[in-house]
């Protein structure tokens, strides 16, 4: 377990496209999962924020998205998600990938994501609202997506000197 560095807006890694990851690769998995763990951890501590946080941003281009809410921790393995209707909401989004910009964009109200677990389980959660919303931002970094790349227009972008580094 390690607290990895989190690629910034501008890294070219952080626009790959990621692979599935194998059940053969569970223990890498695993370590991955910690490693996620211990980098948002940190980052909590030194910025004040961070939710969740996916594989291809501790430069590990693979389908994991690790999320801690409330000390509910989940670990999302090779996720799919599916909307459940089309009905969006507009918000200002950020990212551990360049704190302190925010952009304002829209999301999905609802969705569910299919995912395993770390005993390899399928699982399936339903999420709403600013849960929707946070594993949307996550799982489109798992398709090389950054949140500036979905900007309602250009001038949907502000510096929040709180979460500035």
């Amino acid at each position: 377990m390690a607290e990895r560095e989190i690629l910034l807006l501008g890294d070219e890694r952080l626009y790959r496209v990621c692979a599935k990851i194998g059940r053969d690769e569970l223990n890498k998995a695993k370590q991955i999962v910690n490693d996620l763990h211990d980098t948002m951890t940190a980052f909590r501590k030194r910025v004040g924020f961070g939710r969740a946080i996916a594989a291809p941003q501790i430069d590990e281009p693979y389908r994991i998205i690790y999320m801690n809410i409330d000390d509910r921790v989940t670990a999302f393995i090779n996720p799919r998600l599916e909307f459940n209707d089309s009905e969006e909401f507009s918000l200002w989004d950020d990212c551990m990938s360049f704190p302190g910009l925010e952009v304002r964009l829209n999301r999905y109200k609802e969705c569910t994501i299919y995912y395993k677990d770390l005993e390899w389980k399928d699982c399936k959660m339903e999420l709403s609202g600013d849960l929707a919303e946070l594993i949307q931002h996550e799982y489109d970094h798992l398709d090389g997506i950054l949140a500036v790349q979905r900007a309602i227009d250009n001038k949907s972008f502000r510096i929040n000197k709180e979460k500035a580094l």
